[in-house]
């Protein structure tokens, strides 16, 4: 109860009556006039009406004390075994604090942000969310379940914000152990067949087991090496580039008994393979008009050394010119297909005939190269049909298809086969989906017999045109025509010859992007990218396998004809593995350096610096027969002076919100009028006399 004034004049007119009366009753004491103290007190009771003194009451409400619960839901939660010990232990804690009425809980489910590309565990940022419009002096205190592995945990001086205590129930077991693989040091770009280092090291938290531990490396899916790792220490390891484009590394370390999860017992990295030169040989039986748009589109290409014989003199040939007047070069056949036919990439036959200018034991060696791992490009004309045909020759045992003996003289356009229109050399030429094809006519083609392999283009009567095979671990291409020629001179609007003859080189050379039956997969952001390109028919579906360890499956859309794709944003972070039939791929989504994945074994020391400091309690929830219990809690009046190792105090407030105020004025009714009444009637009491 409190004691006010609301005076019915303003107080400086209160305030000069009073100045006044209380000189006037001086003077009259002073002077010993009869009835003063009668008239100064009638005058004062007159005054302290107009003051009108009131007396107050309060009306207020004991308010709640705010308790945040802050449940950890990230990666590392997600583990059967904890999820269970994390609704067990929620399921406890909701039904201990319902017992307190004046204690209102909030509950919190602290995830990654959905942008987040580097998870992290943040319930501290969750903490502050939560309170962000609650006064410090309502909060009762914190309570989080987690495995312990928090990323924000403030400092010890760092200011929270309220004085109440941090509690926290720990989820996992004690003395957890989880062995993991990181990619330490690793190049982005790496030179074709050129030799590469990187470093990895094996990581063992919680108690080792000691010894080395079994890595297993995958190049592009296939097993390149088994390294022996020393947990803790790094571990070189040297490679070679296999081919150009995206290359995946894959590296995985043998799982043991009792690990907290297998989520992190691999690791991927991907490196781009770079061909420093291209080293082509470009030979040409004869001069002819087709020549220079294949040495004009191998020489625009700053990144291909290009070797081009011309066979202008052949052994027949003899008119007598003495052999110190020849100004022409002596074609190199042993260095070239003896000495150095490893060191080519290409090797391009255009409209050669075999006539003696090479033996026909070298005609092995190429084969040989081919089926080593070599590319062979055939550019067909008129001599392929005829008597001196190199496929009459031991090139024959990697050729895919064998010549009739017959030149088709016709005018026709060349068209994609149904193959062709999915096979990535040939999908999506310019001008390829019009009927006839927005590109000009050729003329003739050399007739084969039924060609192995893939025929992705074809001619007049639907003859094969353009021919690709594998040879062993090579790989063959045979242009059944040389007039392409025709489309680089803009005959009839010429044709995509640049972009034909060059996606035929990088399939030669085995580019991943132009592989017929691919299965690869990118992460942009937290997006899942799944590409699937084939000749066949509608591959089906793909199967993701998340790095918790549950599986999704998701269709693949046709884009265009032989392409599939899905996509999908995805709510977890780590590797991904991705299968479709026999075909599988990895993809790490997000950062690869994610604290999430950093370690998974739950510890209660992160959380305990600032859970001390603050008078609270961190305890794990799980004994040692596996179950789930939390520490009773403890309302407290007043400040938390000292910790309690058993309890989990909550500190009560004393916060009250006002509802409303009652006032008593003390001149106001009967009582003023008979204050004021018995002032004057003493007064006049006293002039009577």
């Amino acid at each position: 109860m409190t004691f006010d004034f609301a005076p019915f004049i303003p107080w400086p007119l209160l305030a000069g009556l009073a100045v006044i009366v209380v000189a006037i009753a001086a003077l009259a004491i002073f002077r010993g006039v009869r009835g003063a103290w009668i008239r100064s007190m009638a005058a004062l009771a007159l005054l302290a009406a107009l003051a009108n003194p009131l007396l107050m009451q309060e009306d207020r409400e004991q308010l709640s004390t705010i308790v945040p619960v802050i449940v950890d839901r990230s990666q590392s939660q997600q583990t059967p075994e904890r999820v269970k010990m994390t609704n067990d232990a929620l399921a406890q804690l909701k039904d201990r604090l319902a017992r307190f009425p004046n204690v209102e809980a909030r509950y919190v489910d602290a995830t990654e942000p959905e942008d987040s590309d580097a998870p992290s565990t943040r319930l501290f940022n969750a903490l502050s969310a939560a309170v962000a419009d609650v006064p410090p002096a309502r909060i009762g205190g914190a309570i989080m379940i987690s495995d312990g592995q928090i990323h924000d945990v403030p400092g010890v001086n760092q200011a929270l914000g309220f004085d109440a205590p941090i509690h926290g129930l720990i989820t996992g077991k004690a003395k957890e152990f989880d062995r993991r693989i990181e990619v330490i040091k690793a190049p982005r770009f790496g030179i074709v067949n050129e030799e590469q280092q990187l470093v990895l090291r094996v990581f063992d938290d919680g108690p080792s087991p000691g010894g080395t531990a079994d890595v297993t490396v995958k190049l592009n899916g296939n097993e390149i090496a088994t390294l022996q790792a020393t947990p803790g220490r790094d571990t070189p390891f040297s490679f070679k580039v296999e081919r150009g484009g995206s290359n995946v590394l894959e590296f995985s370390v043998a799982a043991l008994p009792g690990e907290v999860t297998q989520a992190n017992n691999r690791a991927v990295h991907v490196i781009d393979g770079i061909r420093q030169n291209l080293r082509v040989l470009l030979v040409s039986g004869e001069p002819h008009a087709g020549e220079r748009a294949w040495r004009n589109l191998l020489k625009s290409d700053a990144s291909v050394d290009l070797v081009h014989f011309t066979i202008l003199r052949p052994p027949e040939k003899q008119d007598g010119t003495p052999i110190n007047e020849l100004s022409l070069i002596a074609f190199p056949t042993r260095e070239l297909f003896v000495d150095k036919i490893k060191d080519f990439d290409l090797i391009i036959f255009d409209r050669y005939q075999h006539r003696g200018v090479l033996p026909i034991l070298y005609y092995d060696y190429i084969a040989q190269y081919v089926q080593n791992g070599g590319a062979l490009l055939i550019a067909a004309g008129p001599e392929q049909a005829g008597p001196d045909s190199i496929a009459l020759t031991p090139l024959s045992s990697v050729l895919p298809a064998a010549p009739t003996g017959e030149m088709i003289e016709k005018a026709f356009y060349p068209r994609l086969s149904e193959i062709g229109k999915k096979h990535p050399v040939t999908r999506g030429l310019d001008g390829s989906t019009e009927e006839p094809p927005r590109w000009g006519r050729w003329f003739r083609s050399v007739g084969v017999e039924k060609p192995q392999g893939d025929t992705v283009m074809v001619g007049a009567d639907n003859n094969p045109l353009l021919v690709l095979n594998r040879a062993g671990q090579g790989r063959v291409a045979m242009l059944l025509s040389d007039q392409g020629w025709l489309w680089a001179r803009g005959f009839e609007g010429g044709g995509p010859h640049v972009s034909l003859y060059r996606r035929m080189a990088h399939w030669l050379m085995k580019e991943p992007a132009l592989e017929e039956e691919a299965l690869t997969a990118r992460a942009s952001g937290r997006t899942l990218e799944i590409t699937r390109q084939t000749i066949g028919d509608n591959p089906g579906n793909a199967t993701v396998r998340y790095p918790s360890g549950k599986t999704e499956t998701l269709p693949l859309v046709q884009s265009e004809p032989g392409l599939f794709k899905a996509e999908k944003r995805m709510d977890e972070i780590g590797l991904f593995e991705i299968r479709n039939g026999e075909m599988s791929t990895m993809v790490h989504v997000g950062a690869v350096d994610a604290p999430e994945f950093k370690a998974m074994i739950s510890t209660p020391d992160v959380l305990k610096p600032i859970s001390d400091k603050t008078r609270g309690l961190v305890t794990r929830v799980s004994n040692e027969d596996g179950n789930v219990t939390i520490p009773p809690i403890l309302p407290v009046r007043g400040q938390i002076r000292v910790a309690d190792d058993d309890r989990m105090q909550i500190r009560l407030t004393n916060e009250t919100v006002l509802k409303g105020i009652n006032t008593l004025p003390l001149f106001a009714g009967f009582a003023g009028v008979g204050i004021l009444l018995l002032a004057f009637g003493a007064m006049w009491w006293r002039e009577g006399r």
